[in-house]
């Protein structure tokens, strides 16, 4: 153990070794080592709460989001914006920024061996507050980023540090707060330090669960297809070969209608344990294989085999996979628990039913691996995909079409979306350029409904570059239409002290902004990405008070698309 241990404090001073340790250690020994000293630190560490209110959350640690985890807890702030958010501990502020992504942000070191993240905040306190509006002005930018020396702004437990908000990309007012262990940078569940203050006897609830026959190795009621069931099904269900299984199940809390992601999920089959999943901390570079451990909502029982996650333990010695190679009922039974000890059961038998199992069928060139690197190549399309992107095997349903007036074909490389841990390099070559300008060419995706998304990329040499995260369908569109602004209650600019304007883009997305007030800077920003409003608001340090204005504010899009709107007001 000593050995392990110097490889540990070695591997934590430095991220890219973190993940080159973790590609070659053991996931279960990373998994003792952090977790059973993260427990005894969170037993040993004391917060206090963020709020000197009850704590009630809309949201939980964990929680299945687009892509990644739900990195914290989101505290309720009774539906208003600016509850005074206290420091937890004692430490010092360590970083400030203000981002379309999580608003008014704000980093804590504290001197218990954690840091937090506040997110979505409505404004810093003084002198935070004046210094970041200082620094927007200098840098004529909404976002902005402070990283301030260790003794500047030192904190106290219960000190005021910041105001609670909607700011960001946040659908209503609450804090969200993160909470990372010093010692190995990673996301742990912040609810153990604040389960005193918390009363909940709920239990998480199952809505239903999957079967995943695997391919060419089992199947469900005779089909390879995956199929989703009630918690208690209506018929029997048969099955042969080997198969995973999935469920659907959200926690609880008592009191309040908001439904949180489930801590802890075992599944048993026949009285032995195959999988447990128990989400208390993650790694920043984890992150995206909730895209392998989940199929929408449904939390699978069983690990694709290039599936690194530590939350997950299979003990089966299938990865959680499950054999089914006799005529006879199995037994499945899911236990589901919270970090209070809440639980309840779901159980569901199948009927081993012997039948054939068809190979898969596919072509050579389309057969991806998950442990090699892989490649496309197809008149007008060139696809690299390293060693290391799948999660598992994967056989393209790949399909090219063509229509006369496209810019390019659009290439279908797989029917459903395939996601991929990383992003990987695929060239797609033009057909024919209507515009000179290729600063207007872009990638664009396209959804089963044939509406199209900007995937961005860049063009040489007859090539549109560009990288991927999902395997997916793709093809290339131009973008010559400036985005849209619209002027939101102008006369109501002079009274409220605010100037609004809605901004869009049909394709490619806005880039950039920028407004000036009487041929002056005017710090305009957007504060909540939801309805991505443009706002600015009127400062009579910037702007004189008492008189008529032009307003002129100029929006770019992705592909340098311009359109400016100047428009008068009285304040």
């Amino acid at each position: 153990m000593a050995k392990i241990g110097i490889i540990f404090i070695f591997a934590c001073t430095n991220e890219k070794e973190v993940i080159t340790m973790k590609l070659y250690i053991k996931p279960f020994i990373l998994s003792l080592l952090f977790v059973s000293g993260g427990v005894r630190a969170q037993e040993d560490a004391s917060f206090i709460p963020p709020f000197d209110f009850p704590i009630v959350f809309s949201g939980n640690f964990g929680e299945i989001r687009a892509n990644h985890f739900h990195g914290g807890l989101d505290f309720k702030t009774g539906g208003a914006i600016g509850k005074r958010v206290r420091a937890l501990a004692d430490g010092h502020i360590s970083r400030i920024r203000v981002t379309h992504g999580s608003g008014y942000v704000l980093d804590v070191d504290y001197d218990n061996g954690y840091s937090t993240i506040c997110r979505h905040l409505s404004a810093f306190v003084s002198p935070i507050a004046e210094r970041v509006k200082k620094l927007q002005y200098e840098k004529e930018s909404w976002e902005v980023e402070i990283i301030p020396e260790p003794g500047e702004y030192p904190v106290k437990a219960g000190q005021v540090i910041a105001l609670s908000g909607n700011t960001g990309y946040s659908f209503g007012p609450h804090l969200h707060l993160d909470v990372i262990e010093a010692a190995t940078g990673e996301y742990i569940d912040p609810f153990p330090f604040f389960k005193k203050k918390v009363k909940d006897s709920t239990a998480p609830r199952a809505e239903g669960f999957m079967l995943f026959p695997q391919p060419g190795r089992g199947v469900v009621n005779g089909g390879q297809k995956n199929q989703n069931f009630p918690v208690k099904p209506e018929k029997p269900i048969t099955a042969w070969g080997v198969i995973g299984a999935g469920i659907r199940a959200y926690d609880y809390m008592d009191g309040v209608r908001n439904r949180y992601g489930v801590r802890n999920v075992v599944l048993e089959v026949d009285g032995k344990e195959v999988l447990r999943s128990t989400v208390d901390r993650f790694a920043y570079e984890e992150n995206r294989y909730i895209n392998s451990w989940t199929y929408g909502q449904y939390m699978k029982s069983f690990i694709e085999p290039g599936n690194h996650l530590r939350m997950l333990h299979a003990s089966n010695g299938n990865r959680g996979l499950i054999e089914i190679n006799e005529e006879r009922p199995y037994h499945f039974v899911y236990t589901l628990s919270d970090a209070l000890g809440n639980t309840s059961k779901v159980r569901f038998t199948l009927q081993g039913k012997k039948t054939n199992i068809p190979p898969v069928e596919h072509r050579e060139k389309y057969a991806f691996k998950w442990d090699k690197t892989n490649y496309l190549q197809e008149p007008g399309l060139e696809l690299v995909i390293p060693r290391g992107m799948l999660y598992d095997d994967v056989w393209l349903n790949y399909a090219v079409r063509a229509d006369s007036g496209d810019i390019a074909f659009t290439y279908q490389l797989n029917d459903t979306r395939v996601p991929l841990h990383g992003a990987c390099e695929m060239r797609i070559g033009l057909r024919r350029r209507p515009i000179e300008d290729m600063s207007k060419y872009y990638v664009a995706g396209v959804t089963a409904r044939g509406d199209k998304y900007s995937v961005g990329g860049t063009y040489e040499d007859g090539f549109m570059k560009v990288r991927i995260r999902d395997l997916g369908t793709y093809t290339v569109a131009v973008d010559t239409v400036p985005p849209e602004i619209t002027p939101l209650n102008p006369q109501q600019w002079g009274r409220t002290g605010r100037i609004v304007f809605k901004v869009k883009d049909r394709e490619t997305g806005i880039s950039s902004y920028r407004g000036t007030i009487d041929g002056e800077y005017a710090l305009f920003g957007k504060p909540n990405a939801v309805n991505g409003n443009l706002v600015c608001e009127l400062d009579p340090k910037h702007v004189k008070n008492g008189g008529k204005h032009v307003v002129e504010i100029t929006v770019t899009d992705v592909c340098g698309n311009r359109r400016t709107e100047r428009f008068e007001f009285v304040w």
